[in-house]
């Protein structure tokens, strides 16, 4: 489980009740058809815009940014180092006893195992790692959208509010429950965008370029494996999309 995620959102929505008790009651902040407005609004749109299968589809992909911690290249390096001294040594089929725990890596090594060309490998995990990147976009676009439209639904509240409260000025006890209509459809929708919404569809883009540079060290790895290229020239290779604080070579020239 990614803890940030989770200390963020509890955090973030402490400050916010915290500072709502410092100085009155929860209880007036709580109006069910500001959040009806709100909620019910973004997610009617979002309906709208996207197919139900895919609007489903994304809430399964938001669990990435709960459930799934951070991708380490550098130990997908390490790994594909030593799978690649354990083929020049023992040759690539020895590679079909190791049990590995990336799927897409264990596809890799399994097609090179098999024999298949090269070429044939690379266009064939390159079309996954496409894929991946396109499945993941659909989620972060779904929230993104999310994030831009619960402001508007607050504003939509807001307008609704001030209709009512202008409509009963004669009657002071029905302005006050206008005006929290008005008021809180503005606050729900800044959180729900700013606290919820925007912050996952940022998580979610990270996680994937944390996915696709680590698929393609995966591609660059196995297409060096096939090659019969040394270790030194494959860390060389691979060490170089990495950060240059993670780089074991650049460690060493120091």
């Amino acid at each position: 489980m990614d803890i940030a995620t989770l200390i963020g959102i509890v955090v973030g929505f402490g400050l916010i009740i915290g500072s709502i008790l410092l100085n009155g009651s929860l209880g007036a902040f709580m109006d069910a058809p500001s959040a009806l407005i709100v909620v019910g609004g973004t997610i009617a749109t979002t309906f709208i815009m996207e197919r139900m299968d895919r609007v489903l589809g994304a809430i399964k992909v938001a669990k990435n940014a709960f459930l799934n911690p951070s991708t380490d290249v550098s130990q997908t390096v390490e790994l594909i180092l030593n799978l690649s001294n354990k083929a020049r040594r023992e040759g690539i089929l020895a590679l079909e006893e190791e049990k590995i725990d990336n799927p897409f890596l264990a596809k890799g090594l399994r097609m090179a195992v098999d024999g298949l060309a090269r070429e044939e490998i690379r266009d064939t995990l390159t079309s996954e790692l496409v894929s991946m990147k396109q499945r993941h976009q659909r989620g972060q676009k779904l929230f993104k959208f999310m994030g831009a439209t619960a402001p508007s639904m607050g504003m939509i509240g807001t307008l609704i509010g001030l209709v009512q409260m202008l409509q009963t000025l004669d009657d002071p006890a029905a302005i006050g429950p206008a005006m929290a209509v008005a008021l809180l459809t503005t606050m729900y929708g800044a959180v729900l965008a700013f606290v919820i919404c925007n912050p996952i569809a940022e998580k979610l883009e990270r996680r994937t370029s944390e996915e696709t540079m680590n698929m393609t060290v995966v591609i660059e790895g196995i297409d060096s494996i096939v090659r019969g290229h040394n270790a030194a020239v494959i860390r060389e290779k691979l060490e170089a999309r990495l950060e240059p604080h993670k780089r074991t070579t650049d460690k060493e020239a120091a």
